[in-house]
């Protein structure tokens, strides 16, 4: 357990996704005093149940009352805005919804710490959870911390607004950073999202449980991570001496084909064509080719992955034979 001085009071959005749960499961086992704001009182109930010491509190980043509300009762050391939906392909449906909650909610909550820290003297770090989204179909491979974003999607266009604002609110004087996440992939990552399509699939077709999958675009690169290697990443971030941004990725891109290619692989099944079928529809309107990241920043706080990508293709679809397997 730490010393009473180094406890933090830590206030995680999006405590119920795939990266606050990692997140909150390391705080609270680091013994820190660990408050979730997630959407539903089913969320809150997850996140207690997972969490006994965790403090779950219902709201939107859309609620500007809210946000103050929430800030100004938990008086947070640090908070990490994760939430929001993270579905590229979603942001097309969804547009409005997508610019609010992603782009303008960030900034409801930088100013309820910001004002917070002005009316009390209460220093508050932030960190917000961007995307490399932001930097769209860039012809700059690979990417670093100052690539000119011109975002493609409506996801990356409200990330991107909201990363600019994390700027706007440092040079105010707040310990701001943004943490330019790339792919970052776990087995508690939806199925809706294709690395865990592709390892569920594969799993199932392995144990006779189906024949094919059904897939987009499987030739556009991304460089793909460990959830909780970016979790630590995180922590680093936002504990540096100095607020900045910083890209958080592995340095190398792999392709959809790639991660078919080993998830078959690792199940014994070689003839993977036979068992993928492309449809057209599933093409995004707009899906940048080529997003990878240069961390050597970030490789200056000491981070380096720990997951390979071949690693984290095992490591996925293992869990998905194991469920499977346990009948879930």
């Amino acid at each position: 357990m730490r010393a009473p001085t180094d406890t933090k009071r830590v206030l995680v959005t999006g405590a119920n996704g795939q990266d606050g749960v990692y997140l909150v499961e390391r705080l609270v086992a680091e013994g820190h005093e660990v408050h979730g704001l997630v959407h539903s009182q089913a969320g809150a109930l997850a996140l207690v149940t997972d969490f006994p010491s965790a403090v779950a509190h219902v709201s939107d980043l859309a609620d500007t009352v809210g946000m103050i509300d929430i800030m100004t009762g938990v008086r947070p050391t640090h908070v990490f805005n994760l939430a929001g939906n993270t579905s590229v392909e979603r942001s097309w449906k969804f547009p409005t919804e997508t610019a609010d909650v992603l782009g303008v909610g960030p900034v409801r909550l930088l100013e309820a710490a910001w004002s917070l820290q002005e009316s009390s003297d209460h220093h508050v770090r932030f960190l917000q959870a961007s995307s490399a989204e932001i930097f769209g179909d860039t012809s700059v491979v690979p990417q670093t911390e100052s690539t000119p974003r011109v975002p493609v999607t409506p996801y990356g266009a409200a990330k991107s607004f909201a990363h600019e604002m994390v700027g706007v609110y440092r040079a105010r004087g707040m310990r701001a950073s943004s943490a330019i996440l790339y792919n970052h992939e776990s087995p508690r990552r939806p199925e809706s999202f294709v690395a865990r399509k592709i390892s569920r699939e594969a799993a199932r077709i392995s144990l006779g449980l189906s024949k094919t999958m059904t897939l987009g675009n499987i030739d556009v690169h991304r460089d793909w991570g460990y959830a909780p290697d970016y979790v630590d990443a995180l922590i680093r971030i936002i504990d540096a001496p100095e607020a900045s941004d910083y890209i958080v990725a592995t340095g190398v891109a792999h392709s959809v084909r790639q991660f078919v290619e080993t998830a078959f692989a690792y199940v014994g099944i070689d003839d993977w064509q036979s068992h993928v079928e492309i449809d057209h529809a599933l093409y995004r309107p707009a899906d940048p080719k080529s997003l990878v990241g240069d961390p050597r920043k970030l490789r200056g706080l000491g981070w380096h992955p720990s997951v390979d990508f071949q690693q984290l293709v095992h490591i996925m679809v293992e869990a998905d034979l194991e469920r499977l397997r346990a009948g879930a």
